[in-house]
């Protein structure tokens, strides 16, 4: 998936922080709501205007992220 259709980072909006669509909601907070055991369908009862592809963007981001993180020599 290519997440960076819909990832966003706008450094006036939520502190810089990776967003959903230029939309205010990050995906520290979709990743948070996945931990703490929301489902996904649970997720988009709440969050109507957010989708499917929305949140497997943000699994994807974090993936790659970790993934680049690993890749940095200590």
């Amino acid at each position: 998936m290519d997440y960076r259709k819909i990832i966003t980072i706008e450094p006036g909006k939520r502190g810089g922080k990776p967003c959903i669509r230029g939309l205010r909601i990050t995906v520290y907070d979709v990743l948070s709501y996945l931990a703490s055991g929301m489902t996904i369908e649970e997720i988009l009862n709440d969050f109507p205007y957010l989708t499917r592809e929305d949140i497997l963007a943000c699994l994807a981001y974090a993936a790659d992220r970790e993934n680049n993180l690993l890749a940095i020599p200590a």
